[in-house]
């Protein structure tokens, strides 16, 4: 139990459970993006789940408050003082996003203390149970303004990283990595995971420099964590726009590339996102229902996801294993040697609810 404050006044009282340092053990995480200090639907549900103890942390996968600069930041104090119900008991770990780029990001820099010195509180990694996370900034790719050496600087610490996390598998198996843009989506809003040769997947335009999709595959990364659409996206396993299934019947079980989740429907001022008729093949599931995403790390083994509605009241609408036997690099891909996705020609269906899966 602890509080904060000076002789001036001192915080209300508050409580923490310490996490555990080894790696024998099950973490259990809500993650989500986009929610600001208006709309934010999801935000009673979690303060309510955090203290009940469902979750050892919280990832806020970027944009926060809309915006913490406005209004010489009292919006970003209102926000902070919205997610003291969360923060003050679990780890509330965030990486940036562009609602937080007003000079140079010195509003999300300045209220929040990220582990490491390498990035600034911009990015970063820590461990979890079995888990290596690795925090990224996607935004240095989007406002070349604030420098070049932002990025540089970042993707030669992803490399140091992921190569030293690799090192560490045995311990430490699994490679989540999270960060706010996606490199794939099937919203209509025309964002960057739009494109076919998203700057977040193929790196700075025009010279294709430290695009992140090939680093992330060559190291093995398991699972990459998105939001930025404000919307629910499961893909298939992925690499370089084409599927590599573990099998037809079962997808993601040793699957043959890292799984990609887009969640960032927490609430926001700018409502939902919607989207296109027709999906690429990588697209598994899609909805966009206020909510967000749980995660548990079962063994080095076992990775389970599900999404929570909270338009529906806390259903579950969608959920899947994550199963690997064996974790690292994936086998090198050539042009001649591409696999094509079984599911190319499997038309999709839209259900009752309003989701739409593939037959």
């Amino acid at each position: 139990m602890y509080h904060v404050g000076s002789a001036v006044a001192w915080s209300d009282l508050f409580f923490f459970t310490a996490l555990r340092s080894d790696a024998s053990w099950s973490p259990r995480v809500a993650l989500f993006g986009d929610m600001g200090n208006e709309n934010a639907q999801s935000l009673p549900r979690l303060q309510s789940e955090a203290q009940q103890g469902m979750y050892d942390a919280v990832l806020h996968v970027g944009d926060f408050a809309y915006d913490m600069n406005t209004d010489d930041g009292l919006v970003g104090d209102e926000f902070m003082r919205q997610i003291e119900a969360v923060a003050a008991y679990v780890p509330y770990m965030t990486c940036v996003g562009n609602h937080e780029n007003a000079y140079n990001f010195s509003h999300y820099k300045a209220r929040f203390s990220m582990p490491g010195d390498d990035g600034a509180n911009m990015f970063y990694s820590f461990d979890l149970g079995p888990v290596h996370f690795v925090g990224i900034a996607t935004e240095f790719y989007f406002y070349l303004q604030y420098g070049l050496f932002q990025v540089l600087h970042q993707y030669e610490w992803l490399q140091r990283d992921l190569e030293m996390a690799n090192q560490n598998r045995a311990e430490r198996p699994w490679i989540v990595t999270f960060g706010h843009r996606p490199m794939y989506c099937s919203d209509d809003d025309g964002d960057d995971c739009t494109h076919s040769e998203s700057i977040t997947r193929v790196g700075i335009p025009y010279l294709h420099l430290f695009g992140l999709e090939k680093l992330f595959y060559d190291h093995g990364v398991d699972l990459e964590l998105w939001a930025h659409e404000h919307s629910y996206e499961r893909l298939w396993p992925v690499y370089d726009r084409k599927v590599y299934n573990g099998s037809t019947k079962a997808p993601y079980t040793n699957p043959g590339a890292p799984v990609h989740i887009v969640s960032g429907s927490a609430g926001c001022s700018e409502r939902h996102d919607h989207f296109i008729n027709n999906t690429q093949a990588w697209s598994a599931f899609r909805n966009n229902d206020y909510g967000y995403t749980r995660m548990q790390v079962l063994n080095s083994s076992h990775l389970y996801l599900e999404q929570v509605s909270d338009d529906k009241g806390g259903q579950v609408v969608d959920s899947m294993w994550l199963i690997k036997d064996k974790h690292g690099p994936y086998p090198a891909r050539h042009s001649t040697a591409l696999l094509k996705s079984p599911f190319d020609r499997i038309p999709r269906r839209r259900g009752d609810d309003g989701n739409e899966s593939q037959l």
